[in-house]
């Protein structure tokens, strides 16, 4: 088994953690299953269980919804694993077929939601479903998929920060062993590291801040929901503003070509920036001019539309039918 002593600065024993959650054989092939993988699996089915529980709750089409599910789920992983090799060319160029190697790692969660919301924009237009609240749901769905998907980076001992001295800081073979073997690439970037000195766990810190956050956005859209993609915005204001700082940490980000520019920090200042603007007129505008929350399904202006011609045809239709009636009392 694949495991490694996990030390903290503040505790005085260590932690064995593995990598593998179990090894077996099926007729003559062996089979590995690993945390990261069983980790992001657990939290991609809650997400999807909450998010279905909302979808009854607010009587949406659980039909509509899998479509969604399942083309956002591919076009996600599409986008997570292109969005990395763009900002890794230098790693694939010379051989473009390890695009193809996925189970190799290299998946950026940016690129995911990206190709994500692209496919279930288009879904929703064709099979007429109001997005803006799917993406409300989706929010919350991504905030507890993101914080409990993060502890698979614990197991494999990854996405960790610069050396720190907080109680918290950790240090295991593997942290050493990166931070030697990628010594002249951190210090391209302007990271010098000490192998033998605890890192920041960042997973841990975006793991807190996501699950806090869906408590937070969960609490909204039950108390102070005002207008659909209210919670999608607060969502992007939420993670931005968190990834923006915590990237700051990372010794594991992409950089914008030839610069030292982390492009999932200045993505994620720009993010949570626009959507604090977006979010506040559109606060300002409901305060001055109040209205129902768009329908589930569709939009609301359309559905009261829908209605208003009903009700004038019924009552075209009454007003013939009297007429028709009076005719006939004369006629006697």
């Amino acid at each position: 088994m694949d495991t490694v002593t996990v030390y903290f600065n503040g505790l005085k024993h260590g932690f064995e953690v593995s990598s593998i959650l179990a090894q077996f054989s099926v007729f003559g092939h062996d089979i590995t299953i690993r945390w990261y993988g069983a980790i992001i699996a657990f939290g991609f089915l809650l997400a999807v269980l909450f998010g279905g529980r909302m979808a009854y709750k607010w009587k949406m089409s659980i039909d509509k919804m899998l479509d969604v599910l399942i083309y956002s789920t591919i076009f996600g992983i599409l986008g997570a694993r292109l969005y990395y090799c763009i900002f890794e060319w230098d790693r694939y160029k010379d051989n473009p077929i390890e695009i193809l190697y996925i189970w190799n790692g290299g998946l950026a969660i940016y690129g995911g939601i990206i190709g994500g919301i692209l496919a279930a924009y288009v879904v929703c237009r064709v099979r007429k479903m109001n997005f803006w609240n799917l993406m409300d749901i989706a929010s919350m769905s991504l905030l507890i998929g993101q914080g409990i998907g993060r502890w698979g980076n614990f197991a494999n001992q990854e996405a960790f920060g610069t050396n720190t001295d907080l109680p918290w800081g950790m240090w295991s073979e593997k942290t050493a062993a990166y931070i030697t073997q990628y010594s002249d690439k951190l210090s391209a970037n302007g990271i010098v590291m000490d192998p033998d000195k605890a890192v920041h766990p960042t997973f841990l810190y975006e793991s807190i801040w996501c699950l806090l956050g869906f408590l937070v956005l969960y609490i909204i859209t039950r108390k102070a929901r005002k207008f659909s993609g209210q919670i999608f915005l607060t969502y992007g204001v939420w993670y931005g503003a968190e990834r923006a700082v915590v990237e700051g940490f990372r010794t594991d980000s992409l950089y914008i070509a030839g610069t030292t520019l982390r492009v999932s920090q200045l993505l994620s200042a720009v993010l949570a920036i626009v959507c604090l603007v977006i979010l506040i007129c559109l606060l300002v505008k409901f305060t001055k001019h109040p209205k129902p929350i768009d329908g589930v399904d569709y939009y609301l202006e359309l559905e009261l539309k829908k209605q208003a011609e009903e009700k004038e045809n019924t009552e075209n239709s009454g007003e013939t039918e009297t007429e028709d009636n009076d005719v006939q009392t004369n006629k006697r």
